[in-house]
């Protein structure tokens, strides 16, 4: 089997997009002119008919697409993560969610690996503020090809969705053969002595990590927690029972995002000594991804760190 490059995973949910267009005619896309950027442009070429663009108006977008839903329509939206979930936040609360619509939200160029773009433009909260939304589900896929399934299945499965995709290409390590569900994490590298927790551009991290913890006779459990609301209990709670130590890695604001969406099930069910590797309640930094992911403390070898210190804390209690 060819090994696949590094694709960003917005191009899993625009050609993902056009298979579901082909195979169900009451999906349609509402756009607020980024389509060229977030990859729904694949859409709009296949099915101009179904395609909807209101300008820049991001609050006009959401609007449309809770009216589109109520009329049968699954109403995909599409924007940069910063600008889809601050702008429009209050119709994505009052409009989408209240009314439990059939709103899908993808949001592409999260994170500082938006790159370039500079701390206007990378979304470091945007876990955060969608999760503590009743009603939606908070998806972030590790590659292109988890993308594509994942855009399956919040097209799939009724209710308010968010998904950040990523600008900057990312290493292909699921296989086509993985399953995608919604709520169920996969692991991908079993171990015992601690667990690596990580979504979006922190697996392929949290799998580098792991490799090099076991040069040390470390063996690190990596799980791909893809979707952070509702996060996977069953999975953390088990890990925690077999490894004692946990480490949460994504590219977002320690505050609020998946390390605390993991500590909260922690605390109520089995605490345990825990670390978190994201950012440390700063804004991002106008750079190249890689140089940013080493900015901000969000490589393998800091997560071999955290896991390193997690186990000594471990040890201790």
């Amino acid at each position: 089997m060819t090994e696949l490059k590094p694709m960003p995973t917005r191009d899993g949910f625009g050609e993902e997009m056009v298979v579901l267009g082909r195979e169900q005619n009451n999906v349609v896309v509402v756009s607020a002119d980024l389509e060229d950027a977030t990859r729904a442009e694949y859409f709009k070429k296949e099915f101009p008919q179904r395609f909807f663009s209101v300008g820049i108006a991001e609050q006009d977008m959401v609007g449309m697409a809770a009216g589109l839903s109520t009329m049968g329509f699954v109403a995909v939206t599409n924007s940069f993560a910063v600008f889809l979930t601050n702008r429009a936040y209050d119709m994505i609360r009052l409009d989408v969610c209240y009314n439990d619509c059939n709103v899908k939200l993808i949001a592409s160029h999260g994170g500082v690996t938006v790159g370039e773009d500079g701390a206007s433009a990378q979304c470091l909260e945007d876990f955060a503020i969608m999760r503590v939304l009743p009603n939606m589900k908070v998806i972030c896929p590790a590659d292109y090809l988890e993308a594509k399934k994942a855009t399956r299945a919040i097209v799939s499965e009724k209710g308010p969705m968010y998904m950040r995709t990523s600008r900057a290409p990312l290493p292909i390590i699921t296989k086509e053969s993985d399953s995608f569900v919604i709520g169920k994490a996969n692991v991908l590298r079993d171990g015992n002595d601690v667990t690596i927790i990580a979504c979006g551009v922190m697996v392929a991290e949290a799998l580098s990590a792991a490799a090099k913890l076991a040069s040390e006779n470390i063996q690190a459990r990596v799980i791909n927690m893809h979707t952070i609301k509702p996060i996977d209990q069953e999975a953390i709670i088990k890990a925690v029972k077999e490894t004692g130590a946990i480490v949460t890695a994504e590219e977002h604001q320690m505050y609020g995002g998946l390390g605390s969406a993991v500590a909260e099930v922690i605390a109520k069910n089995f605490p345990a000594p825990m670390e978190m590797v994201a950012v440390q309640d700063s804004f991002g930094e106008s750079g190249k991804p890689e140089q940013l992911l080493e900015y901000y403390g969000l490589k393998d070898k800091n997560i071999v760190e955290a896991a390193q210190k997690v186990i000594r804390r471990k040890k201790k209690s």
